[in-house]
């Protein structure tokens, strides 16, 4: 299960925290005021009770009282029903219909006893207060307050708190989302300037006045970076002198060689042999030492303008021999992409010589759009990447450094290394991997490649 971000982390803290604070009030509301209203309607419903109870007392009192219009003298309104035990037997005002079974025989001891008694009961599924007065011995005044408009008052209540309490929640997610968005700013500036600084662009660094509380990560911040780009400068400049100073012995070297070569009519065939590996050794060094300098000079921003890359690919095709018929394109696919042309060109040949000495020849050079990236891909059709040399392959070719060569530690890594630094320089990747049905693919991507 993917992880939530740290600003959705946060939100979601904010929303719950909202939602259980909110909540929490809402019940500690909800159940103050109902204790309230209830106690309230109780002390109603007594008092009337009692006022109509005296009525009732006084209307029997009366010679040869008629119990049932004494019952009907009583203003109760709408919200109360009164009731009369006497002499074993109830009297109502209307019909019986279940209400004097609902007197709960707890109640009816006590009023028999002589002691007043209140009760909550739910006659018909509503809510009510039932009154017992005891009006003389074997008399008791029984009077039923109805609760239905306090229950519906508290519902209407509840589904208040709960919108309030959702919309508490909602606010203390949007509350969270501005929180984090202005207190993750000075991350969002850390994250700009090290892909900045991933692209090549050493200049990036964080003001350090771009929050108080931050002032130490941002000197930290840019004292690392001072220190890789000083560092970086110095391989760069140690490679660029190396190079720089292989490039003379080397010409001389290649000068001898070439005379060697061209007496070689004139050499016995040991010789005439040990020539020819010098010179093809001593062109080899000199490829080696060209990929060295131009990986001193990759930290140079791509110097993008529109190329025919299709046209690239068939040219560097044929300055190593081989068809043009291996460039093929995919249908649909632009071939004018804006890139730097020095680096692509770099980039098909050092894939094509990488292909012709370790992997058999190629037998691909695929050019195709996804989105706005060009893919590049090289096929050759060696024995592919061993797996057990994968993650050196991976190592060297994707991550542009230059370990061992799948053949065996001869170079090639270097030119792999270069390819993959002019694809980040382009702020695109390099990967290899199986060719299907055998061999390798190199596969170079350059976003925002086609124009």
């Amino acid at each position: 299960m993917r992880r939530l971000g740290l600003r959705a982390r946060v939100t979601a803290g904010f929303a719950v925290g909202a939602l259980l604070l909110a909540a929490s009030m809402a019940l500690v509301s909800y159940e103050l005021t109902r204790r309230s209203l209830l106690d309230e309607r109780e002390r109603t419903a007594l008092r009337a009770a009692y006022f109509d109870a005296a009525v009732v007392r006084t209307g029997l009192d009366a010679e040869a009282p008629d119990v049932a219009e004494v019952l009907r003298s009583l203003d109760t309104g709408g919200n109360r029903r009164p009731l009369l035990y006497r002499d074993d037997q109830w009297y109502l005002r209307t019909a019986d219909d279940g209400l004097t079974a609902a007197v709960p025989a707890e109640l009816q001891r006590l009023v028999r006893d002589g002691k007043p008694a209140v009760q909550r009961v739910r006659i018909d599924g509503q809510p009510a207060v039932l009154v017992g007065v005891p009006l003389a011995e074997a008399v008791g005044y029984y009077e039923v307050t109805s609760l239905r408009e306090l229950e519906e008052t508290l519902q209407v209540l509840a589904l208040a708190l709960t919108a309030v309490a959702i919309v508490v929640a909602g606010s203390g997610a949007a509350v969270g989302w501005y929180a984090t968005r202005h207190s993750l700013r000075p991350l969002t500036a850390v994250a700009d300037a090290a892909e900045k600084i991933a692209a090549g662009s050493f200049t990036a660094r964080l003001a350090p006045t771009t929050d108080p509380d931050l002032t130490r990560l941002s000197t930290s911040f840019n004292h690392m970076v001072d220190q890789l780009a000083r560092r970086i400068e110095r391989d760069r400049r140690f490679a660029a002198d190396v190079s720089h100073e292989l490039r003379s012995p080397l010409q001389t070297l290649s000068a001898a060689a070439s005379v060697l070569a061209n007496r070689r009519e004139h050499l016995d065939e040991r010789t005439a042999l040990a020539a020819g590996l010098v010179a093809d050794e001593v062109a080899r060094f000199q490829q080696l030492v060209n990929d060295l300098i131009e990986l001193a000079r990759s930290d140079r921003p791509a110097d993008r303008a529109p190329v025919d890359v299709a046209a690239l690919a068939r040219e560097a095709c044929r300055s190593r021999s081989l068809p043009d018929s291996l460039v093929r394109v995919a249908p649909g696919t632009a071939t004018t992409w804006s890139v730097d042309r020095r680096r692509v060109e770099q980039i098909l040949v050092n894939l094509l010589d990488n292909a012709v000495r370790y992997g058999g020849g190629p037998v691909a050079v695929r050019l195709a759009r996804r989105g706005g990236t060009g893919v590049v891909e090289v096929d050759d059709e060696g024995p592919g990447v061993p797996v057990a040399e994968r993650e050196a392959v991976f190592d060297r070719f994707v991550r542009a450094r230059a370990a061992h060569a799948r053949a065996g530690g001869d170079g090639s890594g270097l030119g792999l290394a270069l390819v993959a630094q002019h694809a980040a320089t382009h702020g695109g990747r390099a990967e290899v991997g199986d060719r299907p049905g055998g061999g390798a693919r190199f596969r170079v991507e350059l976003p925002e490649a086609l124009r």
